[in-house]
């Protein structure tokens, strides 16, 4: 078994640490997990991680601002809801077959504007396409997250698609 982003040193470092100086963790953490693995499943709606069968954000009547936001995976909601950056609904679009479901949400929700928050790639401009396309009979208001230059970087770290997007999206000041 491999778990994304862990080495071979960190795992070794894992395994060492939970099986000879924390066994009481090492428990703790598999219970936890067998917990998740039987109580944790996909929300109906709208893809996202839900202990019951619709997530809380989708039950959320408050959230029904005429936004909805398309990601790629359970986890970015995660990220965006941790930071608190938006308050619409979301809609997870993992696989090509969904575009009967995401059509669905955005009837149901209201929805005025879809936001496309998906990893910055000429793979996602083309998703973004055929979604765009999908979708055109119904009146919304397509837009992206930004893309360009992150805050702190140095030009030079920066590569060349991010850097021309930066220049061809420049604000005025």
């Amino acid at each position: 078994m491999s778990l994304p982003t862990v080495g071979k040193k960190s795992a070794l470092r894992f395994a060492y640490h939970l099986t000879l100086i924390d066994t009481f963790g090492a428990i703790s953490l598999s219970h936890a997990i067998e917990d998740a693995v039987q109580h944790i499943r996909r929300c109906k709606k709208c893809g996202g991680v839900s202990e019951h069968e619709i997530c809380e954000i989708c039950l959320d009547e408050i959230r029904g601002n005429g936004q909805l936001c398309v990601v790629e995976n359970a986890k970015d909601i995660f990220t965006l809801e941790e930071n608190r950056l938006f308050s619409g609904r979301y809609f997870v679009f993992d696989d090509l077959e969904k575009i009967e479901n995401l059509k669905d949400i955005i009837e149901e929700a209201g929805a005025k504007e879809v936001i496309f928050a998906f990893t910055p790639s000429l793979a996602s401009d083309a998703m973004i396409l055929f979604i765009e396309d999908r979708l055109k009979d119904l009146d919304l208001n397509f837009t992206k997250i930004a893309q360009g230059v992150p805050t702190g970087v140095q030009l030079e770290n920066v590569d060349m698609l991010s850097l021309a997007k930066a220049l061809k999206d420049r604000t005025k000041v």
